[in-house]
This record gives structure tokens, sequence and C-alpha cells, in this order.
């Protein structure tokens, strides 16, 4: 049999046959340490974050600029008559040629030591002007909702890439090991065009997806141990779950990497989610400040609140939806813009201002950054006989506050009736890249080699906004 033994004849030949070996061992001893199969550990940013956490307020459907943070006196004047050819052209998908310009039934006036004019609309959000850094000259590419909410949130008009949220927790992990790094708050009212998809990890390793909570009074079902089952009891389980799971890894699975992370989540978060989801442990002045337990402020203020509960336990990111299932339910305001911003501003603005309001008190707005935001804003036209606004992507605004973000400020403008953005325009690209900023990361650092390309969010060349930060 020594026939067949192949001796290694120098040190070179006996450190690359054994080099598996050696692996396996400092494999086992990282294991045995703790320090392996964790992605979602902190990581250090590339530069000093001013922010670590971010709560992206997403108005879907596309609230109007002229109705909200944008005074067009002129749109007013010019009511009723078509749109003056100095003004260029736009592309829609429901405003028809002969249509004539919408004048706004809404007021501004200005707000705080800023002097900021706000709409009517959000009198809640008005009081909060001083700490927000108003975006006016925002735009995209797209005129559709599910291409724009692509874009708005991953950077691209297809599917299948990163969001924001999988994106920061790819670069920084999470400061929290029990509750999840990144969580999406639903509107109760369905899915949007975009679909689950525009929140996903996209080619990113499954563990930096979303966790997608219910609507309604319970986000998470099942926090709760099942009766008569004993903590030691399901320690046991999960610790023979993972070492099953392990056993039928064959090299890289990203996928069954992300399982075993979700067990192990999901066990830790029996131990402490309850106590954070339930915000019946908030005093009742803070639950009626974020319009808790009334309506129409009920379900965003819960979610809101929530929001707040979770950055404070370490999440990384999370996105409260406002508007879903078919359109009016939305902010997409085809057939009366009165009805559905009334409508969607009582249900949002009161929560909204609680957010930055509680966040300010609590001492975590200087380390929260909180966005603002649609994936489009409204038509300057009229659609339609009863005072709608189609899909506007030229020129809208979005709004960003905490998180290192100067508040009182007002960058960008669009021209006299709100068509397009005239000065200094930001794209999808600028807002992701002053939020990756905020956060610490630098946009080239932060990319992922997929399909022999290093891709990023903001795909090409984003700028950061430097009149806000």
């Amino acid at each position: 049999m020594s026939e067949h033994i192949r001796y290694t004849r120098n040190r070179r030949e006996f450190l690359s046959d054994a080099f598996c070996g050696f692996g396996a061992l400092a494999y086992g001893a990282l294991e045995a340490q703790g320090a392996v199969v964790n992605p979602l550990s902190p990581k250090l940013p590339h530069h000093a974050a001013k922010a670590k956490s971010i709560i992206f307020l997403f108005m879907a459907g596309g609230p109007s600029h002229m109705e909200t943070f944008d005074p067009k006196p002129l749109l007013n004047q010019l009511h009723g008559q078509k749109r003056p050819a100095e003004f260029g052209e736009a592309k829609y998908q429901f405003v028809q040629p002969n249509a004539t310009l919408l004048g706004t039934k809404r007021s501004f006036k200005k707000y705080g030591k800023s002097g900021i004019e706000v709409s009517d609309l959000l009198p809640y959000t008005a009081e909060c002007v001083d700490d927000l850094a108003i975006l006016r000259s925002c735009h995209g590419d797209m005129v559709v909702h599910s291409a724009a909410q692509y874009q708005m949130m991953t950077g691209r008009i297809i599917p299948g890439f990163p969001s924001m949220g999988a994106w920061t927790v790819y670069g920084l992990g999470t400061e929290s090991d029990n509750l999840p790094a990144y969580c999406v708050l639903p509107d109760p009212h369905g899915a949007l065009e975009a679909g689950q998809p525009m929140y996903m990890h996209g080619f990113l390793p499954a563990v930096y997806q979303p966790t997608m909570m219910r609507p309604g009074n319970k986000p998470v079902l099942n926090l709760g141990l099942p009766p008569g089952v004993q903590l030691e009891e399901r320690t046991k389980t999960i610790q023979y779950l993972k070492a099953m799971n392990r056993a039928g890894i064959q090299g890289e699975d990203t996928e069954l990497e992300a399982r075993i992370s979700a067990y192990d989540l999901a066990f830790k978060m029996q131990m402490e989610a309850p106590e954070v989801f339930d915000i019946q442990k908030e005093d009742e002045a803070t639950r009626e400040m974020y319009g808790v337990g009334k309506e129409p402020t009920d379900d965003y203020g819960r979610r809101c609140l929530l929001a707040r509960r979770l950055v404070e336990k370490g999440v990384r990111f999370v996105c409260v939806t406002s508007g879903g299932g078919p359109g009016n339910l939305q902010w997409d305001a085809h057939d009366d813009v009165e009805e559905n911003h009334l409508r969607m501003a009582k249900q949002t603005d009161q929560p909204v201002a609680a957010l930055l309001k509680d966040l300010k008190r609590r001492g975590l707005l200087d380390q929260t950054l909180v966005l603002w935001g649609g994936e489009f804003g409204r038509s300057p036209e009229s659609q339609g006989n009863k005072g709608g606004r189609d899909h506007h992507n030229l020129g809208f605004s979005m709004w960003m506050a905490g998180g290192g973000i100067k508040g009182g400020t007002v960058v960008g403008a669009t021209d006299a009736i709100g068509l397009r953005a005239v000065e200094k325009p930001q794209h999808f690209r600028d807002i992701h890249t002053t939020v990756l900023n905020q956060m610490g990361l630098n946009q080239h650092a932060l990319s992922y080699m997929h399909l022999g390309r290093k891709e990023r969010l903001t795909e090409i060349e984003g700028m950061v906004i430097k009149e806000i930060v």
C-alpha cells in the first residue's frame, strides 16, 4: 500500500496539499468564536457618517408638488388656458392635447424661522419646516408608476436590482441582533404597481432582503412561544435546524445562508420583538401625538410610531408606505386632486410631523435620516373635467430631515407653472448619492460584482446635494 502514497518533497508542496485542511481549521475556529456566517454584523462606513438609520416615508402614487411644497401663483392666473408654448412640451399618459392648465385651490404661507412656504394641506408638517430640506427640482426618467417606483427605490427602471434599503444593509449591516435590519411597513390597501420587487435585494445575497411587515395591529404574527413550549425546547430546535441546514451547504449558497439567518432571527425576535411591536407601551400622550386610536390617522400613525421604535433599537432602514391598492387609494389623483390629496394628507400629515418631533425630542433625529416623497409629481394640466392631475416626472418635490441635513433650506426650483425642474435639478441618483453620503457610504465603493460588472445603486454618477449637507 505504501507504494501508492505520494510524500511531499518540500515545504511548498506540503502547504499546497494541506491548505484545505488549514482552511477548515480556520473556518471552524472562526465559527466557534461566532465570527462567521453573519453578514449582517455592523460594518465600518467608508467615511464619517452623519446618520445611523433611515426612515423613508414613501408617498406612493405621486403627490402633487403644486399642492404641497411648491407654490405657483402664475398657474392660478393661467387656470383654464392652454399651456404657453415657451414652457415646452411634456409627455403624459392621460392628459389630452387640448388640456388646459389647472390652478390649485390650496393656499400657501410662510412657516418657521426659515419662512419656507408650505401648503395648508400639510399644517402639521409645516410646523417642522425648520428641520426640513425641501428639494423642489427633483426629476426622474419614467412617467408610469411601476418603472418610476423601480427607479426611485433601486436606481433602475426595471425589476431585479437591489433597493436603497438592501444596499444600505449590505454596506453597513445592522446594529440590532434581535430585529430585522431592513423593514417595510406596507399600506393595508394592497400592493403597488411595482409590487414587492421594488423593495427587494435583487442580485445581492438573500440575507439583505427586507422583512415585509403585515398591515394592521399585528405587524408580525406568532411572536410568542407556542403554548406548552419552553424556551429550552425552542433553543434545541433552532440549533438542530441550523446543524441540518449547515450539513446541506455545498460551496456558496446564499439562499440557504439566508434561511439559516431567518430562523435565527425569528427565534431572537420571540425574545425581544413583542416588546418593540407593542405600541401600547408608549404613553397616551405619545400615541395621541401620532394620531393613534382615531381616524383617519390611526393606521399611518401606528406605522410611523413603530418606525421610530425600530430605529431606536438599531434597525438600519425602515420604509413606511402611504398608499396601496388601485389608483385613488394612493396619491394618484387622476380624477380629483382636491378629494384625493385632502384624504391622503389627513391620513399622513399628523403622523409624519409627530415622527419628526418624537425623534427630535429623544435625540434620535440627528442620527436618523428621514426622506419623504413619491415616485413623481403631478401635471400642471388638468386631466378630465373634475380637476385631476396626471403623472409628472419632469419636476416635483421631496424632502429630507435629520441625519446631518441642513433644515430650513430649499434647493432648486421648477418653472413658473411647475412643469419642469429648471434650477439645480436633482435626479433620483442624486437623492440616492446624498442618502448614501449621510450614511457614510461612497457610491463608488458600495458595489457588487454581478454578471461581470461592478453594479451600484446610482448606476452612473450621482451628485451629493451639497446645499443640504
